[in-house]
């Protein structure tokens, strides 16, 4: 199965626990997050690994462990760990789910950003999005990012409580289909994960 990345539309918009829910439900996958900057919360890998109750043969390490949760490009200054784009190579080729940190516009250097290296790594992104107020703005524009970079865009899924007229927003004016949202959880258990999954974004499948 081919492999993809998972970016936001801004930081904290709920990536790793939609990692969570697709490692949780798609067993063929690894997970991989190339850049980790700040350590008090643990990595999202610990958490995404917690969150699917999947096996650490499926959590691959990360290229970078910065210690402030802060942009890659500060974060690496204050640990003098300069990011080298030579060592941000994927671990495999197929089967992976690589997360993103941020937004697609996230400097690694004074001279890259992420959506660089996506570009480099030619590989589809499926963007998650805030379900609530200005995530029309914010959506439209990350697609339109990715695509003037020639970067496919697999769909969105919309985080929160469910919002159909910025869906549809969404879908028509970025002519992307949404496929899925995550609601409001109560309950972070795996099985629950997989509920939600096969309740709201199962369609994903079809499309890899």
């Amino acid at each position: 199965m081919r492999s993809f990345i998972v970016s936001g539309t801004d930081t904290g918009i709920g990536k790793t626990l939609l990692c969570g829910i697709l490692m949780a439900s798609l067993p063929e996958y690894s997970y991989w997050k190339p850049i980790q900057s700040g350590m008090d919360d643990g990595a999202d890998s610990e958490t995404v690994a917690r969150l699917s109750g999947c096996s650490k043969e499926r959590i691959l390490p990360e290229a970078y462990f910065f210690s402030q949760p802060l942009s890659p490009h500060l974060a690496s200054a204050i640990d003098g760990i300069p990011i080298e784009e030579e060592k941000l190579v994927l671990p495999r080729s197929e089967s992976l789910i690589v997360e993103g940190a941020g937004g697609l516009l996230v400097p690694l250097t004074d001279r890259l950003l992420y959506i660089d290296i996506f570009k480099k790594w030619k590989l589809p992104v499926l963007l998650a999005c805030r379900s609530t107020l200005g995530t029309i703005n914010h959506s439209l524009l990350s697609i339109e990012a990715l695509r003037k970079r020639g970067i496919p865009v697999l769909g969105c899924v919309l985080i929160n409580q469910r919002n159909p007229p910025n869906e549809q927003a969404i879908a028509h004016y970025g002519n992307v289909p949404i496929l899925g949202h995550i609601p409001i959880l109560h309950s972070f258990e795996p099985d629950n994960l997989v509920t939600v999954y096969n309740n709201h974004l199962s369609s994903i499948r079809s499309i890899l």
